[in-house]
């Protein structure tokens, strides 16, 4: 099976669920500054997680230009991943809403931290469904940035308990690491 299908199917999710977030963003109730600084917290929220989306669309992207077949496993473990990535618009309002409260914090980055999992599964199924590929297998090995990823996700989710501003910052120092796409599957799709 060839990856068009899948890939095709993620893009509309995807959209999908920015599209969702963009309908939770309501207009200021007041015609002033004050009325856009009363939502600074929930545009903040929305933009984060804009570009986490973004950046998931980019690297799944990424990994399915190299990607040669598809099975059954990563129809699965891709649906997997959507799930995880179909919650973000839940737990954007909710953070935007509270982003000083401790539990809707720490909710976002345990999103994060399980869609993280779910792309690192479906890499994995894509490697081990690949075997005989060995630019594949180089390109997609375990990543410095992955393991600290899924740290900063954990300590982020945890420190909200303490402080969520610091839950926060974690989340924003992974997303600035995934800012780009992966080097080690750009350079394999230059060969």
């Amino acid at each position: 099976m060839k990856t068009n299908r899948l890939e095709a199917f993620s893009d509309g999710v995807l959209a999908i669920i920015i599209t969702i977030m963009v309908l939770e963003l309501k207009t200021p109730e007041e015609i002033t500054i004050d009325g856009i600084l009363k939502l600074a917290p929930t545009l903040l929220s929305y933009i984060i997680s804009f570009i986490y989306l973004g950046a998931y669309w980019n690297n799944h992207h990424h990994l399915f230009q190299i990607t040669e077949k598809v099975s059954g496993k990563m129809l699965w473990a891709n649906l997997h991943l959507l799930f995880w990535l179909s919650l973000i618009p839940f737990a954007t309002s909710w953070i935007g809403e509270h982003y000083n409260s401790a539990i809707p914090t720490a909710f976002y980055g345990f999103i994060l931290l399980m869609a993280a999992i779910a792309y690192f599964i479906l890499q994995n199924t894509i490697t081990n469904s690949h075997k005989d590929h060995k630019s594949i297998q180089e390109s997609m090995g375990s990543t410095i940035k992955g393991k600290i990823s899924l740290v900063l996700y954990a300590l982020g989710a945890v420190v909200s308990f303490y402080k969520p501003v610091l839950g926060i910052a974690c989340y924003v120092a992974v997303l600035i690491m995934w800012f780009a796409p992966e080097k080690k599957i750009e350079k394999t799709l230059n060969q």
